[in-house]
């Protein structure tokens, strides 16, 4: 089915607008453009970890969800996902249930590369027909903007503060995508929403529709927690994606492959100076922050690409 902007964006909302969600911040558009990509005639349950999208969508009894919604702790939302698509399964099979459902399930950083590991690694091991939806903002965000595993090294958080004892994060970002690629699920993809949102849209159908698990890593900037006004988000993120800090890849039944590649590579302290958890990086004597930053890029810019060529 050819991509269609217009079309598309003509299809009702399944994420009502009136929610609490901050200006400027990239999960409400991750979270539309997901569900966007559903056939209107299909329903769907959510599934959503704890995180500043369930305490900005879902405060009872008001609620911006349009379908079947769960609210599960931190630890538990693609188990609670797998249980509930399990549940239709037999409910399908017994003849109780003709409508067709999707399963969704959408996670923070947070709850997805470190509390939420293990039942996400059992859901998409056990190969539930579901996809789980990481809106990875680096950080901690609803709680305080703590450092997670996905927090990018020398970012400043509030338990990585730049001082005298270090300077931000001294770890490198954990590589999640990849760990669910070790998973053999049929679908792993990485993006975000930069152009016409045509990638994202794609991936997400792709994902939905693919008969088995699948899991979408998708960039979704805070700007309280990265420190930019709100109106550049559009920029952050095609730094992001134009300097390789976010590669957009595709892995379908293990065969990688690129979905984009900037004309001109921008250096990744293009991308880190419109963000004030960076600001340190740019002092006189800190130079080796932005080279090692860049260094760290290069290397898994380079392993991506040799991926790609070989399948």
């Amino acid at each position: 089915m050819a991509y269609n902007l217009k079309q598309e964006l003509s299809k009702p909302e399944r994420f009502a607008p009136g929610h609490r969600l901050c200006a400027g911040c990239g999960c409400g558009i991750t979270v539309r453009a997901v569900l966007r990509a559903l056939n209107p005639e299909d329903k769907a349950v959510i599934a959503n970890a704890t995180g500043c999208l369930e305490v900005s969508s879902f405060m009872y009894p008001y609620t911006a969800w349009q379908d079947s919604y769960i609210h599960t702790a931190f630890e538990n939302a693609a188990a609670t996902c797998g249980g509930v698509e399990a549940a239709y399964r037999v409910l399908r099979r017994k003849g109780k249930i003709d409508d067709t459902y999707k399963f969704i399930t959408f996670g923070g950083d947070g709850g997805t590369y470190d509390i939420g590991l293990q039942s996400l690694s059992g859901a998409m091991e056990r190969g539930h027909d579901m996809v789980y939806v990481c809106y990875d903002n680096e950080a901690y965000m609803n709680t305080g903007i703590q450092r997670s595993s996905a927090t990018p090294r020398f970012a400043d958080s509030t338990t990585t503060p730049v001082g005298s004892m270090q300077q931000g994060k001294g770890q490198n970002k954990k590589d999640l995508t990849e760990i669910m690629v070790a998973h053999g699920i049929p679908y792993v993809a990485q993006t975000t929403f930069i152009g016409n949102l045509r990638d994202l849209h794609e991936k997400s159908r792709k994902a939905i529709y693919t008969p088995g698990a699948a899991f979408l890593n998708v960039l979704s900037p805070c700007p309280r927690g990265w420190r930019y006004p709100a109106e550049m988000i559009a920029s952050v993120v095609k730094a992001a994606v134009d300097s390789c800090v976010w590669p957009m890849f595709e892995v379908d039944h293990g065969q990688y492959r690129l979905t984009y590649e900037p004309r001109r590579k921008l250096p990744v302290a293009d991308y880190m100076k419109l963000q004030g958890r960076f600001a340190h990086c740019f002092k006189s004597g800190n130079e080796w922050m932005l080279e090692a930053a860049q260094q760290w890029v290069d290397q898994k810019w380079e392993a991506l690409l040799e991926k790609c060529s070989n399948t």
